[in-house]
Order: structure tokens, then C-alpha cells, then sequence
């Protein structure tokens, strides 16, 4: 198995496959280009991003900054009145708002305009993988330094990955492992770490995790400096039996314990591939991508690199069958059409609407993703976002869907905000050559070319051959309703 796609299996189809997968799509330009590289090139164009300056600078914020924090709190203990500490909270609410929309929108500009797009869809993939929610964790800085980590690590070492996802203070703050004490072990992380991010439930027993808590004390959080502290008075040192082996283990013990056992690499592998296949591997399969990543001492580069030049990563049931998640259709949409992401407020409002709330997983498991991204009111949602896409027109939403998180605003605040708000839309010279629109049927073919990277049905052709016969000239407005039909079909929501 994951025999390597030969150069002649290699084609324009193949590396629009690979970089809506490995990446978030692109325009025909950006697709040539990738199949002009060759199978091996194109791969090491994604994976070796290393070698790709980033110049994306920081939010200002984002550092430590104990003063801030001390400064906040000698604030509201000094409050003359009730009503004066009120206010004072009300204001470092609004002001951790803010900074929250502009990690999201720093964040999803990284996705859609950022040099590395298999770095960010790694992020991605962590961030859904272990779920942390700004909900409970409440610092922008906390959430905006585990993007970092994940980001950092993203194709590195799988033990190393998981004692710093562990350490990173936003979850030692999500899985209460912060307030965790020899006396009082709290079970969260030690639960969480096994069931969720490393080897699935029926492969660990309560004993494991009772003794994994025990093993995990020490593991701290230093408030002010806002960062990770091991504090030996917390710490167990008594012997602890984790997976049948008896020692004095710490957190760094118990993390390496998992990784040796055979299942960690099964559990990771299978979830990377349906993340980026759309679908669960076979035993078979999932055996050879393990021992791929086993061989390759437990980084994931090398068995990234296998897995994108796989002949099974390009098979008919893997290829245009994975059903875009709302962060996927969102940048994926601006990067094939050339356009320019909506702002942030937008942005945001959007993808709420479709499901995928950036640094507020629904839960510890993050999103069911697949077809749960598609219900009634979802596809309405998405239809209704192409045209606002495509038109550069606001979306149909209201104030309250932007009120929730506005550091408290009401409605009547929402809206000005979101009436201020400006979308610039398809340019229709960007996206067609004067030859591609010299005819009815060159206009649908480029379209198609670009949007799918393959023909629809004769049925959906026909419906908007008919649309454009219905027009005597053709207008950019009507190229653009055009884009809108064909973003509007059950093809356009598949990858």
C-alpha cells in the first residue's frame, strides 16, 4: 500500500486535488503552476513551508503583559462604587472583544492571502483536534499563543506536540489541569489526552487515568507571567502504575507512555488522513500510514509526505467527496474567485452562521465536520453568502448575530457597526480572459474550470445555458449571478 503516484497519474486534476486538500484551493493560474511541478515538487512546494518567508507580523497585543493585568486589578479593587468596578469590568470585556475579532481576522487572512497555506491548514487541523474555546479560556493572548504553538509544531514531533499542547496555558486553563494538586489530581487532561487526542476510547482503563492525574501534578500556570510553571510542591512523587508499568512518573513520563503504545500512531494517522481524505482509512490502510509514521521516528513530516504522494490519496472515492467545512468554503471562495475577504465582522458572522466558530469549538471533541456541516438552514446560509460573496453586498444578517460577543453592545450598536461595513466582490476582468468570454459556452467552461476543476452535470449546464440565453448581452452583473448559480449547486460544497 501508499505506493507513490506515478508522473504519469500526474495532472491538472491531480494537483487541484492536492491543493484543495493540502491547502485551501487556488485560482487556474496558482493549480498550473502546481502541476507543472511534478508529483515530488508540488508535495515539497506545500510541506517544506519552512523554506517560504512569512512576513505576517503579530497583533501588537500579543506578549505578556503583566502590568496590564496588574493595573486591571488594583482598578477594580479601588473602585469607589459598585457601579465603577461594573464599569471597569464592562471595559475589559469590551477591550478582550476586540482583540479576539482581530486574532480571527489576523488568522483567517493568514488562510486566504498568507504565503504557507499547508502550514495553516495544519493550525487548522490542530485547532479542531485539541479544542480549546475562548468560552471558558477568556484571554485573547492565551488563545493567539496556542495558534502559535500549533503553527510552531505543526508537522513536528507527535511527543513533543502533545506535552507542549498540554503545557500551552490555554489548556491548562480549558482542562482545569492548572488547578490540579497532589492532594486533589484532577482528571480532566488525563481523560482528555487519551480518549480525545491520542488513542480513542477502550484503549485505556479509569486506573489509567487516575494515576495519569496523579502523574500530571506540578503542571501550573504562572498568572502574571502568563505562562507555564512546574511547581514540584504540587507534584505526586509516589509510584504510579500507568498501562501496566509501575514508576515515579511525571507529566513528561505519561506523555512519552502514550506515544509508545502502538495504538497512539493508529489513533493520529487515521484522523490526519480523514482529515485531508474525507474519509476513514481501511484497517489495512491505517496499519501502513501508522508504520509509516512510526518509521519516521513519530513526525509527521515524512508521513505527510507519503500520505500526499500516496496513489490512494488520488483514488475516484477520495477525489471532489470531501464536504467543505465553513472555514474551507469561506477562504477557498475568495482564493479561486480572486477576491477579497470579507471583513472581519463579516467573516466571522459568516462562518457562525455556517457552524465553524473560530476559537470556540462547540466542545471538547471540536466539530463532527463531514456531511453535519450541511443542514436546511446551512446550505440557505451558504447560498445566501455566495451572492454576498460574489456581489460585494452584506449578507442577510442582523445585528443580533454580531451582538452576542460585541463586549456586551446591544443591537442598535451592532448594526451601525455592521452598516459601516463594505465588500468589494468578483471583478469579472480578474477572472475572465476577453477569450473566455467571447461565448456563451467558453463563459461556463472557464467557470467551471475554475470553481470545480471539472464539468457539472448536463442537467445544471443546461439550466444556465438557459440563463445566459435569456440575455440578449451579457452584462458583468450577469456573469456574476452566473458565479452565484454555480456556487449555489450540491457541486460547489464538495472538495
Amino acid at each position: 500500500m501508499l505506493k507513490a503516484l506515478s508522473s504519469d497519474q500526474w495532472n491538472y486534476a491531480a494537483a487541484a486535488h492536492l491543493l484543495n486538500r493540502a491547502g485551501f484551493g487556488g485560482a487556474p493560474d496558482e493549480i498550473e503552476k502546481l502541476a507543472d511541478l511534478g508529483p515530488d515538487q508540488a508535495v515539497s512546494h506545500l510541506l517544506d513551508y519552512e523554506y517560504i518567508h512569512d512576513a505576517t507580523t503579530d497583533p501588537d497585543w500579543a506578549k505578556p503583559n503583566p502590568e496590564e493585568l496588574r493595573q486591571f486589578r488594583e482598578a477594580v479593587k479601588n473602585a469607589a462604587t459598585p457601579e465603577d468596578k461594573k464599569k471597569i469590568q464592562q471595559q475589559q470585556q469590551q477591550l478582550i472583544q476586540r482583540r479576539m475579532q482581530e486574532l480571527r481576522g489576523w488568522w483567517l487572512q493568514r488562510m486566504a492571502r498568507g504565503p504557507r497555506p499547508f502550514q495553516e491548514k495544519m493550525v487548522l487541523f490542530w485547532h479542531g483536534h485539541f479544542a480549546t474555546s475562548f468560552e471558558k479560556v477568556r484571554n485573547p493572548y492565551y488563545m493567539w499563543r496556542q495558534n502559535e504553538l500549533f503553527r510552531r509544531l505543526a508537522t513536528g514531533n507527535w511527543q513533543e506536540l502533545l506535552a507542549d499542547a498540554g503545557k500551552d496555558p490555554a489548556m491548562l486553563v480549558w482542562l482545569d489541569q492548572a488547578q490540579s494538586r497532589k492532594d486533589h489530581p484532577n482528571e480532566n487532561f488525563a481523560r482528555e489526552v487519551m480518549e480525545l487526542f491520542s488513542l480513542g476510547e477502550g484503549h485505556y482503563t479509569e486506573h489509567d487515568i487516575t494515576e495519569a492525574a496523579r502523574a500530571l501534578t506540578g503542571w501550573s500556570l504562572e498568572p502574571l507571567g502568563q505562562k507555564y510553571i512546574y511547581r514540584p510542591f504540587f507534584h505526586d512523587n509516589g509510584d504510579k502504575t500507568i498501562f501496566g508499568r509501575t514508576g515515579n512518573f511525571d507529566g513528561d513520563d505519561f506523555i512519552a507512555l502514550i506515544v509508545e503504545q502502538p495504538q497512539a500512531a493508529r489513533f493520529i494517522t487515521s484522523k490526519i488522513w480523514n482529515y485531508f481524505a474525507g474519509q476513514e482509512p481501511s484497517p489495512e490502510l491505517n496499519e501502513a500510514l501508522a508504520g509509516v509514521f512510526r518509521a519516521g521516528g513519530n513526525n509527521f513530516k515524512p508521513f505527510l509526505r507519503v500520505m500526499f504522494r500516496s496513489e490512494e490519496f488520488y483514488s475516484p472515492d477520495i477525489v471532489r467527496n470531501q464536504v467543505k467545512s465553513p472555514v474551507q468554503w469561506l477562504i477557498n471562495s475568495v482564493r479561486v474567485l480572486e477576491c477579497d475577504l470579507p471583513p472581519t465582522l463579516v467573516s466571522y458572522g459568516m462562518l457562525r452562521q455556517l457552524g465553524q466558530d473560530l476559537f470556540a469549538p462547540p466542545n471538547v471533541k471540536g466539530w463532527d465536520g463531514g456531511v453535519t456541516w450541511i443542514t436546511t438552514n446551512t446550505l440557505l446560509a451558504r447560498y445566501n453568502d455566495a451572492q454576498a460573496l460574489v456581489e460585494g453586498q452584506l449578507p442577510p444578517l442582523t445585528a443580533g448575530d454580531f451582538a452576542r460577543k460585541e463586549g456586551g453592545a446591544g443591537g442598535e450598536k451592532a448594526m451601525k457597526i455592521f452598516q459601516r461595513v463594505r465588500m468589494g466582490g468578483v471583478d469579472v476582468e480578474k477572472i475572465l480572459t476577453p477569450e473566455q468570454r467571447a461565448s456563451k459556452p467558453t463563459i461556463v467552461a472557464a467557470l467551471e474550470h475554475r470553481l470545480f476543476q471539472a464539468t457539472l452535470n448536463s442537467e445544471q449546464e443546461q439550466t444556465l445555458r438557459e440563463f445566459l440565453d435569456s440575455k440578449t448581452q451579457l452584462s458583468d452583473a450577469d456573469i456574476i449571478t452566473t458565479i452565484r448559480l454555480m456556487m449555489s449547486t450540491p457541486e460547489y460544497q464538495v472538495t
